[in-house]
């Protein structure tokens, strides 16, 4: 059975534009069940990312009983994360700033990535490649699937996993 990390955008996004609550219950419904099952992981520190939000979205969040909630306070984890960080450090298509704003101990990003390193797992995104960066220019901001993909993590995008997850609109 597949894995799937949850980034918050995966939340968010939905939220704030297509999916809103009082128009797209069941989207919502059905987001609750899948995070409820074993192979949908979602991070301490993306629910906290989203907690900060004080909106909607996170009180629907905090609700929600018996998610699979992965600390990332673990030895493997917390490796795999240095590894990331590193490679943004050292990646000559990269910018000082992409590395601090990953190094942020509010931004989840790196995290994700060293999870799904850790657990065998699909990012789910709603960020998309950056396309060629090279070191002539490097990128101010790095992405999730450009990182990932160097690291050989699969990134896949919402629909994929609505469609995964047998989701009916």
């Amino acid at each position: 059975m597949d894995k799937f990390i949850l980034d918050a955008n995966i939340f968010i996004t939905p939220y704030r534009t297509y999916y809103p609550f009082d128009l797209a219950k069941s989207f919502w419904e059905q987001m609750e069940n899948s995070l409820k099952r074993e192979n949908v992981l979602l991070l301490d520190v993306v629910r906290d990312e989203i907690k900060r939000l004080e909106d909607d979205l996170s009180v629907w969040l905090c609700q929600i009983e018996n998610i699979s909630l992965v600390t990332v306070a673990t030895p493997e984890i917390m490796q795999k994360y240095s590894e990331v960080l590193g490679y943004l450090q050292e990646a000559k298509i990269y910018k000082e700033t992409a590395f601090r704003s990953w190094a942020s101990k509010e931004v989840a990003d790196g995290w994700i990535i060293a999870a799904a390193m850790t657990m065998d797992a699909t990012i789910i995104t709603t960020e998309k490649k950056s396309g060629p960066i090279i070191e002539q220019s490097p990128a101010r901001n790095a992405k999730i699937p450009d990182v990932a993909e160097h690291f050989g993590v699969r990134c896949e995008n919402l629909f994929y996993f609505m469609r995964q997850m047998n989701f009916k609109l």
